[in-house]
């Protein structure tokens, strides 16, 4: 591979935002790829994955390189050559890059891959709390989650069929697979963006993991049931939920966040989804008039998001415990307050895109021991866990109201 002098300055630029000024890479990598109109497919892919991948291995290049943060433009160059030489790719004659010790670089890899913290490129507190969980399974499960995630499509069947979408597809350009067990699921075989497509355009799909796939039919729905969202979000998962309404009945989606749910709107025009019913909760009021009155109910709960390092590896060096410790408190807040939805003999489902016990079944047995859980029963129960699906990790509760 021949390193291209504009693309390499755009990988730096772009970590010396995401790590010194805590910038999302998401949002840093969608700016970059904004500077220069002429930049092709390949060269926006190399800056993405590459900017990605030194994010992902941030802890691990770090040590070798032997920088820290706060890092300055030297030293990011100093990471980006780690990570060139790992890769065999020879490193060019720039002022920027000094002379590399190749030897060395791969001697202090083999010797730091030992040390699961390192080779796995994780803040202490994370692998040792990932081990307390997790136990013997945290080794698989760190290493798959440090893997670049898939691209998996839902086909939006409010509009189209599966093999319809895979025949658009293809004659944009796009080759997709069929995934067991994920019947509106396909997968891409190139990542590719597939916004631009006409299909994309008419509504007939969406980016969606296939794990998240899992949640919405899990929830048991059923047209003309009054179905709630409560947190909502952008509504990846309630346009799922109306598309098995087959757009009949009411989906009230819910979400404490205005700017999401316009989001919502705009996709669910595009989808052809017309029974989603957005509304803010800006105030207690907003749950209490629902009380009782849901058939089914989606508690898709705020996380730490573990399941999802491998589409969001900043999260990594995002994340702190004492977070992690808030986001717990908020998630049974919401199952106490947000249980009093579901009417008799309705369901509710609590789902998180995380895979730590403490987020999910302690907090499904905490709910179901305290006053407000004590009329539900917990019928079903789904963990997907990276290494054993190749997707996001992911947790769901399936409990009625008796």
């Amino acid at each position: 591979m021949r390193l291209h002098r504009n693309l390499v300055f755009a990988v730096v630029d772009g970590l010396l935002s995401i790590f010194n000024e805590g910038e999302y890479a998401d949002k840093v990598i969608e700016k970059l790829l904004k500077r220069d109109k002429r930049w092709g497919s390949r060269d926006r892919s190399f800056i993405a994955e590459t900017t990605y991948d030194i994010v992902r291995w941030k802890r691990l290049y770090a040590e070798i390189a032997e920088v820290k943060e706060p890092f300055d433009r030297k030293d990011i160059w100093r990471l980006f050559a780690v990570w060139a030489t790992l890769r065999g790719i020879k490193l060019p004659d720039w002022p920027q890059i000094e002379q590399t010790p190749t030897r060395r670089i791969k001697g202090r890899f083999d010797e730091l891959s030992n040390t699961r913290k390192f080779r796995e490129s994780v803040p202490d507190w994370m692998d040792e709390l990932g081990e307390r969980e997790l136990g013997k399974k945290w080794d698989a499960e760190i290493a798959a989650l440090n893997t670049i995630a898939p691209v998996v499509l839902r086909v939006n069947t409010l509009k189209a069929k599966v093999s319809q979408v895979q025949s658009e597809l293809k004659e944009a350009g796009f080759f997709t697979a069929e995934i067991k067990g994920y019947p509106d699921a396909l997968q891409l075989e190139e990542r590719g963006n597939v916004f631009l497509t006409e299909a994309f355009k008419m509504g007939h799909f969406e980016v969606q993991d296939a794990s998240s796939q899992l949640v919405a039919p899990f929830l048991d729905v059923k047209p003309g049931m009054r179905v709630v969202d409560t947190c909502a979000g952008a509504g990846g998962k309630a346009l799922h939920l109306a598309a098995l309404m087959e757009n009949k009945g009411q989906l009230i989606a819910l979400d404490i966040y205005g700017n999401k749910l316009k989001e919502l709107k705009r996709r669910a025009r595009r989808a052809g989804a017309f029974n989603i019913e957005p509304r803010t909760i800006d105030s207690t009021k907003v749950i209490k008039k629902l009380k009782a009155s849901a058939d089914r109910v989606l508690i898709d709960a705020p996380c730490s998001g573990l399941g999802v390092l491998s589409r969001n590896p900043d999260a990594k060096w995002k994340l702190e415990p004492e977070f992690l410790e808030r986001i717990k408190n908020t998630q049974q807040d919401i199952l106490q307050d947000y249980a009093s939805i579901v009417k008799k003999g309705g369901k509710m489902v609590y789902a998180t895109c995380s895979i730590l016990p403490s987020e999910n079944q302690q907090q499904v047995d905490f709910f179901l021991a305290s006053e407000a859980g004590r009329e539900f029963k917990k019928t079903n129960e789904k963990i997907v866990l990276s290494s054993e699906s190749g997707y996001d990790g992911f947790y769901m509760a399936l409990l009625e109201k008796n």
